[in-house]
């Protein structure tokens, strides 16, 4: 493939064009979203088509113009399976839009890896461009079959007739005693005020602690599962000490409100700190925004400086906040994007735990 090159290792000249297109881009993929959600309702509507084709089309232009020359790699088979689409040579299916969805994530996740120096290569956009043109040659009865080799190739998971998205109660339950269990209630009772302060936490709290109980689980236990729910239930406790303006807000955050965001994980491990028999889950509240790579906070820890705790309550977290991460568009994320998403992360997560994590998901998707 002759853009093998162009796709794995991209040249950017122009850093005030990229961040122009990234501008663009976002608008743009948010107008895919909500069109796509509304097209799985409405299968038909030509109307919805045409605007998929020319949000495409625009982002395709506006790459070309911005000479983000990756970005229109990409565009590019999406835009020809809209172009058959819209003339109906094939019809929707929910793997269609799946896939499309997917490239748009990778457009999104690319053009952010360029805007902060970042490499591209663990993206597998080879194989997703390859696998958008074979859908673009391919029949409406070969659609969702290599469809659903598309979303393989990228996700490491083949999709079901049904792509689950709900999660339910943890295979793995904590049995504290005495006072133990009467912090644990209590540490559940703030996580549960917390959730009460957006709509879009509903359910969270119990979410992110099957993802930590279960992938603890899968890799033989070697967390204590009573100080891991501890630091599941505090680990964002520390938010409600912030403004609400910080911890809220959709849009990109200065400095200075970066700064504060970043002392939430303090809070949490403080108050667990002051209380006995909680010491351990405190290290992990305190250190699961640290990162393998040092980029992380409060501490800029590395590998085995953060707790194995910490590293699995960081990957739970992140696959939460992933599928909400769009949330406001209209389109709820299905489980395979937001795991995509979450493998995507070079060097956030550590390597050990990613694993027993796609375990579980693989599970969740495949039952």
């Amino acid at each position: 493939m002759a853009n093998i090159q162009a796709l794995t290792h991209p040249e950017i000249h122009d850093h005030e064009a990229l961040h122009e297109f990234a501008d663009a881009l976002a608008d743009r993929a948010a107008d895919i979203e909500r069109s796509m959600s509304r097209l799985g309702k409405e299968p038909a509507n030509q109307a919805l088509i045409a605007n998929l084709f020319r949000s495409m089309h625009n982002i395709k232009g506006e790459a070309a113009l911005c000479k983000v020359a990756i970005a229109g790699l990409i565009a590019h088979p999406i835009e020809s399976l809209l172009t058959r689409l819209r003339s109906g040579e094939i019809r929707y299916t929910p793997l269609l839009s799946e896939v499309i969805l997917l490239a748009v994530d990778r457009l999104e996740l690319v053009t952010e890896a360029l805007l902060a120096g970042k490499p591209v290569i663990h993206l597998k956009l080879v194989v997703l461009v390859e696998g958008l043109k074979r859908m673009s040659l391919a029949s409406q009865a070969d659609l969702d079959p290599v469809a659903a080799q598309v979303i393989e190739s990228v996700t490491g998971f083949r999709p079901q007739a049904n792509l689950r998205t709900s999660i339910g109660k943890p295979s793995v339950q904590a049995e504290p005693k005495g006072s133990m269990a009467i912090d644990l209630q209590f540490f559940r009772s703030l996580a549960l005020q917390f959730e009460t302060r957006s709509p879009l936490f509903s359910g969270r709290i119990g979410r992110i602690h099957q993802l930590a109980l279960d992938t603890n689980q899968g890799a033989g236990s070697p967390v204590d599962v009573v100080q891991l729910e501890a630091a599941v239930y505090m680990h964002d406790v520390g938010m409600m000490f912030l403004p609400e303006a910080i911890w809220l807000k959709v849009g990109n955050m200065s400095d200075e409100e970066r700064g504060i965001l970043h002392t939430h994980p303090g809070f949490g491990a403080g108050l667990l700190d002051r209380m006995a028999d909680w010491k351990m889950a405190a290290e992990m509240v305190r250190q699961h925004h640290e990162t393998p790579d040092g980029a992380g906070y409060p501490c800029k820890l590395q590998g085995d400086e953060i707790c194995p705790g910490a590293k699995i309550l960081a990957i739970a977290d992140a696959f939460e906040a992933v599928t909400l991460k769009h949330n406001t568009r209209g389109h709820k994320r299905s489980v395979l994007r937001a795991v995509a998403e979450v493998n995507a992360c070079n060097n956030q997560f550590a390597p050990e735990w990613i694993g027993p994590f796609n375990s579980v998901i693989r599970r969740m998707v495949e039952q």
